[in-house]
């Protein structure tokens, strides 16, 4: 079973995903950041336990895997 902070990391790696996807297609209000985006996204029970500190991380995992030659 994943432990919270996990799942935390797993929800914002999605709502970072969606956000971009969204963000490309013209979906998402100029006046929304990304921040934004992913703390309303994150369910209720995980909100305790996402910050901006965690947020950071995952998004500079997140992007610099993409630019990993595979």
């Amino acid at each position: 079973m994943l432990e919270k902070r996990e799942k935390a990391i797993a929800a914002i790696s999605n709502a970072i995903a969606v956000y971009s996807i969204h963000n490309e297609q013209g979906k998402i209000p100029q006046n929304q950041s990304m921040i934004d985006f992913i703390l309303k996204s994150v369910p209720e029970d995980l909100k305790s336990t996402i910050s901006i500190q965690l947020i950071d991380e995952v998004f500079e995992y997140v992007s610099g895997a993409h630019l990993q030659p595979s």
